[in-house]
């Protein structure tokens, strides 16, 4: 049992460890940040609300059904409704009912309601795309952050690694005094400020993870790892499409534009709304119902109780008329129920004349909601239009440095091996060989930085072109 339990146990601890391990992907952290983003929950549930909005306005189509019942006690004098008769007896009473009501007409509104909710409907999907759409850049960047956190630190840790070289050897001359201390002063010197740079890079990357985890809604930043893409440079500016054609498929695929093209279209279905306040409403309705009285009574039987004088005949004779007395007993409930059955069907035309300027103003707003949407619509292609040009010009300036930044890193490069042999040899002097490192060191990091500002822009227009971003 106990072999059982530990084998259990290193295997629950490795399938940890291997969890722990696991590297994202770009496209994974893409996912992961789409389906629990919380600004993408929220949208989902206006989604939600305009779904409801839609079905309440089809449903509004079909007519209404009602029942009610009501119990009462009568005390006093009161109307007894079974007879309609005063009665100052007490007595309970019941009543049922059905009712039933259509609009026929009411100026196109209830339809045109339906086709402005499943508009609204259409354009809060394309709301919650253009939601992914941002999410999904600004994983993007965070993720190319990383990356070029990573390259950073990298080229600092070498040039720690190098200078540390330098100063073992430079050490070495020190002692068999062939070498001035100064010059071992000046090395340890330049490896503290590149310890620091070390530090200062670290500290970079660990902000540009937590920064992504953060994205994600993850817990902690602890085990989190990315992976790192294998990606080529292109290095020629003929590959990137112009503005204006990026533009012209942007401006028919991308949700934002899509958006702002339902919302207008929304409007103008709202003014159809409006001026449907202008026009009579006719309505059908029907009921069918029926009551009980507690005080409600039938006749049961009549009886002659006396006689009584009425009057004399022609001989003097008395004339004796019956009295009659007459038996009530209470009506059942159930032929109440079946005896006071009512039915009513009625048409209700309403015709609307001075309503407090209430459809003319309406109608007003609408068609000033109408010349808003235009406006948006005209802004967010104007605004996207911007974007893409601005991107495009990053772009291409970024592939400028990056190609002008490499062929100095190559010079820089060549330079400094040829500083170092100088150095090595007595030939250079600290402060000459610490410039010449320097300088390659600050190539390096313009290259890079140029390098992912020109993929993210890269991206950026092809997502504006209904490409997904990867990095390959």
């Amino acid at each position: 049992m106990k072999k059982i339990i530990f084998i259990l146990s290193l295997v629950i601890i490795s399938t940890s460890y291997l969890s722990a391990q696991k590297t994202w992907t770009l496209q994974a952290c893409i996912d992961y940040a789409l389906t629990n983003n919380i600004s993408i929950k929220q949208l989902e549930l206006t989604e939600q609300i305009s779904k409801a909005n839609l079905t309440q306005s089809k449903l509004s189509l079909v007519p209404s059904l009602n029942a009610g019942a009501t119990h009462s006690y009568n005390y006093g004098k009161t109307i007894d409704t079974y007879t309609n008769d005063y009665t100052t007896s007490t007595f309970q009473s019941d009543n049922f009912y059905l009712s039933s009501s259509i609009t026929l007409f009411n100026g196109f509104q209830l339809l045109n309601t339906v086709r402005q909710n499943k508009v609204d409907l259409e354009a809060s999907k394309y709301d919650l795309d253009k939601m992914k759409n941002d999410i999904s850049l600004s994983i993007a960047t965070a993720y190319l952050q990383i990356l070029y956190c990573k390259e950073l630190l990298a080229i600092a840790q070498n040039q720690v690694t190098v200078t540390e070289k330098q100063v073992s050897r430079t050490q070495k001359l020190v002692d068999a005094g062939t070498v001035s201390k100064g010059t071992l002063l000046t090395l340890q010197a330049q490896q503290s400020t590149e310890e620091l740079s070390v530090v200062t890079a670290q500290n970079n990357l660990d902000i540009a993870y937590l920064t992504l985890t953060q994205m994600l809604e993850l817990p902690s930043v602890k085990d989190f790892e990315i992976e790192i893409p294998v990606f080529e440079i292109p290095k020629e500016s003929t590959k990137i499409l112009t503005p204006d054609v990026i533009f012209a498929y942007a401006s028919g695929v991308q949700p934002e534009i899509k958006s702002a093209e339902l919302k207008m279209k929304s409007s103008e279905i709202g003014l159809a709304i409006a001026n449907g306040l202008r026009y009579p409403t006719l309505s059908l309705r029907g009921s069918y119902g029926t009551s009980y009285s507690g005080a409600g009574k039938k006749l049961k039987d009549i009886y002659i109780s006396d006689y009584t004088p009425s009057g004399f005949t022609s001989g003097g004779d008395t004339v004796f008329s019956p009295q009659y007395e007459t038996v009530y007993e209470n009506t059942s409930f159930s032929d109440q129920i079946n005896d006071n059955l009512n039915k009513s069907i009625s048409f209700s035309l309403t015709l609307p004349i001075f309503n407090g300027w209430q459809a003319n103003s309406t109608i007003k707003k609408a068609k000033i909601a109408i010349q808003s949407a235009e406006y948006t619509l005209q802004t967010t292609k104007n605004t996207l239009y911007k974007d893409i040009q601005q991107a495009y010009a990053d772009a291409l300036a970024a592939l400028n440095k990056y190609n002008s930044s490499s062929k100095s890193v190559d010079a820089y490069k060549e330079s400094f091996k040829y500083a170092e042999q100088k150095f090595d040899v007595g030939m250079l002097n600290s402060t000459e060989y610490d410039d010449a490192k320097n300088k390659l060191a600050e190539a390096e990091s313009n290259m890079l930085q140029s390098k992912y500002e020109y993929v993210f822009r890269l991206k950026v227009l092809d997502f504006y072109m209904g490409k997904p971003i990867v990095l390959n």
